[in-house]
């Protein structure tokens, strides 16, 4: 599945390059449109990124948040700065389809098992952004990738795996913002490992030619942000080559 990805500033729509909030580009796209606009080349989910609420909490975009909800029939996948059962009670009561969980699974691991006690696996995501170092170890970054967890990616899997993890979002840093292509090496090895997890892959995709390779890892979901909003290709054009592979 291709999953087109808007990240939201005050309402704005926006990329940072590789996190970091003092680069950002801001797209004078309204988030309504936009996301009508990837509903009607066919798109089923949409991710949806609230940097305010990310950096912030009381900053949460909640009435855009539903107001996107419930202008399209596509899933919509929520993501920025949930730390609290609340937060995720709220915005399920939005209609959101799932809802990605990063910081928090690293800082907080029995808050997250909690969670997805309580609201079941199927409606969370684990978001793993990774820095791969000299020696291949693939550790978990946090705080808008400003901060080294310590923890490798594997380690934190086997803790989820046991309550049930089923969705993961893993992004390379390296990658995110780039559009020089994606890691394929760590997807396939990942779903090699992991087939019981339904992957999704985020960052660097800049090509077609990008969208094909990850379509030969095994992963069951591509986060496409920039390089839609860029017109690198389209959703449509996307889309199809998703389906020839």
């Amino acid at each position: 599945m291709i999953i087109p990805a808007l990240d939201l500033i005050d309402g704005r729509i926006v990329r940072l390059f590789q996190g970091d909030y003092e680069q950002v580009t801001h797209y004078p796209f309204d988030p309504i449109e936009q996301v009508q606009r990837y509903q009607d080349a066919g798109a089923h989910c949409i991710h949806l990124v609230d940097l305010s609420g990310a950096k912030v909490s009381q900053t949460r975009q909640c009435p855009l948040i539903e107001q996107i909800i419930k202008s399209t029939s596509a899933k919509v996948q929520v993501g920025g700065g949930i730390r609290s059962h609340q937060d995720i009670e709220n915005l399920l009561f939005m209609g959101a389809s799932r809802l990605v969980i990063g910081s928090m699974a690293v800082k907080k691991p029995e808050m997250l098992e909690a969670w997805m006690q309580d609201f079941g696996p199927e409606q969370l995501v684990l978001a793993l952004d990774v820095h791969i170092d000299q020696k291949g170890q693939r550790l978990v970054a946090v705080s808008g990738w400003q901060e080294n967890s310590g923890l490798t990616l594997e380690a934190l899997l086997e803790r989820f795996l046991d309550a049930g993890l089923q969705h993961v979002l893993c992004t390379d840093i390296s990658k995110d913002g780039t559009l020089r292509g994606s890691n394929v090496h760590l997807y396939k090895d990942l779903c090699y490992k992991y087939p019981q997890i339904q992957w999704q892959s985020s960052g660097g995709v800049g090509a077609i030619s990008d969208i094909q390779a990850l379509s030969k890892t095994g992963v069951s979901g591509v986060i496409v942000g920039r390089a839609l909003l860029d017109k690198k290709f389209t959703l449509k054009d996307a889309l199809t080559c998703w389906q020839k592979e």
